[in-house]
């Protein structure tokens, strides 16, 4: 199956501080693609992966497991460690878990993490139903574009494949007993308003983690796809801030003049 047009994988060669950006379940690279441009351009080099399964339809995603996506990001991870001096992780949702999980299995390999609107576990009775319906019933409502901004929309799946999300929960379970094992600095960014991930994820991951340099920011004015929301600018900013303080000496002067 073709890409959706606007969800294609993205990739730009910069500088020796590398990122990589994980997108979250259903969605896909378009919405990260903004941040990514905002690395970019201040001279980092910057891989934006298009996950297994997403980006097409979600019948595709149906046949496809954590295994998948995690391997996808672990690719990307590899590449970006054999080229880059220092390399930060940051993760919408879904994606959140998976830079959870790099940073656990990488340790030193993985300079800082950044997270948006992580997700921890799948809530509600319809999980605890997912190891039976998901033989009967093959997907649900969807997810995407939970944005409070006027005329932004994501481009996601209209319909979540119920088999790839057993596979997530069992996934966030995995991720969640791994948690102590992160030790990095961390910027944990989320929405009281997010209609898909609730607070409570996100202070759960905060209680569990080893890392000590942590900054939690709160996104008032935005959804769960924040990346693509009214707070977009400030993660933007947050992050390279981030990242410049924790590696000066690689982003310094250049990163100042890219961004101006």
């Amino acid at each position: 199956m073709p890409v959706l047009p606007g969800a294609e994988p993205y990739r730009h060669e910069g500088g020796e501080v590398g990122v990589l950006l994980c997108h979250g379940f259903t969605g896909s690279p378009q919405s990260m693609r903004p941040w990514a441009e905002y690395l970019a351009g201040r001279g980092l080099t910057v891989s934006l992966p298009l996950l297994p399964g997403h980006g097409t339809r979600w019948q595709d995603m149906q046949l496809t497991t954590w295994h998948d996506w995690y391997a996808e990001v672990d690719r990307a991870l590899r590449e970006l460690t054999g080229r880059c001096e220092r390399v930060f992780v940051m993760g919408l949702s879904m994606g959140g878990a998976l830079t959870l999980r790099l940073a656990a299995r990488y340790g030193d390999a993985v300079s800082g993490i950044v997270l948006v609107n992580p997700g921890n576990k799948v809530h509600g009775v319809a999980a605890r139903a997912l190891p039976v319906v998901r033989h009967f019933v093959p997907s649900t409502k969807g997810i995407a574009s939970d944005i409070a901004k006027p005329g932004s929309v994501e481009i996601g799946y209209e319909r979540v494949p119920l088999h790839a999300a057993y596979s997530l929960r069992r996934f966030f379970r995995i991720v969640d007993a791994e948690l102590p094992q992160v030790t990095q600095p961390m910027l944990l960014l989320h929405s009281p308003q997010d209609h898909v991930v609730p607070p409570a994820d996100s202070a759960r991951i905060l209680s569990r983690v080893s890392s000590t340099d942590v900054k939690e920011v709160i996104l008032e004015q935005s959804y769960h796809v924040a990346t693509l929301d009214l707070d977009a600018e400030r993660i933007f900013e947050e992050s390279w801030a981030f990242v410049s303080r924790l590696a000066p000496e690689l982003v310094g002067e250049k990163g100042s003049a890219s961004g101006g």
